[in-house]
């Protein structure tokens, strides 16, 4: 009998602790056009929601939300527009332009041209 409840209570845990390290969520904005739709998609899959929050809301890494046309200092104290150069080159080439207090290296990808706008129209609409 006990290990039978043992079994039920690893059973639970191990879906509350997958759950909780999930990238994704059901709670995603509902009013994405089919670009920022895909671009959410493609930071889900790609492993960017692991930091950024798959809702944009941050984790280890900066949330999205209003991040889009903000300003955004960086480590040698240079102030910057997030404007889409600045995302651009933020996701392509992540330690080009560092922000200042940012503890973590987000690492290199493999994205295409394509799939970093798609990613940006999905920042853009965390607006």
């Amino acid at each position: 009998m006990a290990n039978k409840l043992w079994l039920k209570f690893s059973v639970v845990a191990l879906v509350a602790i997958l759950g909780a390290c999930s990238s994704s969520s059901s709670s995603a904005p509902v009013d994405l056009s089919p670009e920022a739709a895909a671009g959410r998609e493609i930071s889900i899959n790609a492993g960017c929601a692991s930091c950024h929050g798959a809702d944009g809301n941050g984790n280890v890494g900066p949330k999205w939300i209003g991040l889009a046309d903000s300003q955004v200092t960086l480590s040698d104290g240079t102030v910057v527009t997030a404007d889409d150069d600045y995302l651009y080159t933020s996701i392509k080439e992540p330690s080009a332009m560092k922000r200042r207090g940012a503890v973590g290296i987000m690492p290199s990808n493999k994205l295409t041209d394509q799939e970093i706008a798609s990613i940006i129209a999905y920042i853009r609409a965390l607006k």
